[in-house]
């Protein structure tokens, strides 16, 4: 067979093994969601023909159904919305689904969701602007106290040299129940927050260390309902305070130029976190002189209990006590509890109330304040 013929019968044959584009299976259009749009309402949409039931759940409201039109895809849209970043899922007969039209993610362990971004003015700090940036670093080691292999993050502010002579203060900031230890970065924004206000001249330049908040990590297993089991509760805050007082904090303050002073050391977390905080700080004040609490979850109500040797003679210590939460949070009774268990004591702290629920929202708001008040030669 020549060269000729030996291509006619190439040809014929891919003619009939290979269909024509036209024969192809259509796909449909790609889906466009979130669309956000120039008045700041959102609309998401869904792929889902066959479903008898769409929710549109969007953190800190209330699930509302989605509208479907004839060619399957279920929809909303919002009112319009503050700028900010808001975690979203689609409840899908039942079941939480992410947006599989949105890369942007929501880490957790678990409960994952989507992210939509409404872009705001440059004033935010959560906004990324024009200015110096610092760096995170992700740190891996083996934990003797728990028993298990875990990390922790650690924001270095611009300018930071390992090779210079000076020391920075350090924030110790911890993230909520069912987070891991990226979620103050990869969620709460806080290497922006502090990048901004940083250059603004409105915080001090700092290190943040971001460790994983499980002293018993099987706490995740039983979800919320751990904190009902007070053998657990206790086990699960006591554990870490023991991994971060022996583990973590040896381990940055030999890798990083940062202060071993009291007065250079701060503590602040969300939720579980906040309580965190405030166990390890409120009885560790040869260790912390700045502690805050937002949305603080899990301290139970026998606060003589956990904090047994509180009295007006941390006043002498303390530099700041910061306790927050939104008006419409489900902790914020608790949060009035130990506030009011506080002043009976006699012990100096600072209230803060804001509207809003248990969310990202107030916390972003939450850390841009407090971190504004930290390492200053006195503090409101």
């Amino acid at each position: 067979m020549n060269l000729t013929s030996l291509f006619v019968s190439l040809l014929f044959l891919a003619a009939t093994i290979v269909p024509s584009f036209a024969q192809l299976p259509q796909r449909p259009e790609p889906v466009l969601s979130p669309e956000v749009h120039p008045d700041r309402r959102v609309t998401f949409r869904f792929r889902a023909p066959n479903l008898k039931e769409v929710l549109f759940a969007r953190e800190g409201v209330q699930p509302v159904p989605m509208q479907k039109d004839e060619q399957g895809v279920w929809s909303i849209t919002t009112e319009p919305l503050e700028p900010d970043f808001y975690g979203y899922s689609f409840v899908a007969d039942g079941v939480s689904l992410i947006d599989p039209s949105n890369p942007l993610m929501k880490p957790n362990l678990l409960n994952t969701q989507s992210v939509v971004h409404v872009p705001g003015p440059a004033s935010l700090p959560w906004e990324v602007n024009n200015v110096p940036r610092g760096t995170i670093a992700h740190h891996f080691y083996r934990s003797g106290i728990v028993g298990d292999d875990r990390d922790y993050y650690v924001y270095t502010p611009p300018g930071y040299d390992p090779r210079a002579k000076k020391h920075y203060p350090v924030l110790y900031l911890l993230h909520g129940f069912s987070d891991d230890a990226s979620a103050w970065w990869a969620v709460g924004r806080a290497h922006v927050i502090l990048d901004n206000l940083i250059a603004q001249g409105k915080a001090k330049p700092m290190l943040v260390v971001m460790p994983l908040g499980y002293g018993a990590p099987e706490v995740l297993s039983r979800g919320f309902a751990s904190f009902r089991d007070q053998n657990l509760r206790r086990r699960n805050v006591d554990k870490f305070r023991e991994a971060l007082l022996t583990e973590v904090i040896s381990q940055v303050e030999s890798n990083y130029r940062v202060s071993r002073d009291r007065l250079s050391r701060a503590i602040a977390g969300l939720s579980m976190g906040g309580a965190e905080s405030l166990y390890v700080g409120l009885n560790a004040l040869d260790r912390f002189a700045w502690i805050g609490s937002f949305s603080g979850g899990g301290v139970s109500e026998e606060f003589g209990a956990d904090f047994p040797t509180l009295d007006t003679k941390a006043n002498a210590q303390l530099r700041l006590l910061w306790i927050a939460c939104g008006t419409e949070d489900f902790l914020i009774n608790p949060n009035r509890k130990l506030r009011d268990w506080l002043k009976a004591k006699g012990v100096q702290h600072t209230d803060i109330e804001t509207p809003g629920a248990h969310t990202w929202m107030v916390w972003r708001r939450n850390l841009a304040d407090f971190t504004s008040l930290l390492f200053r030669e006195k503090a409101p």
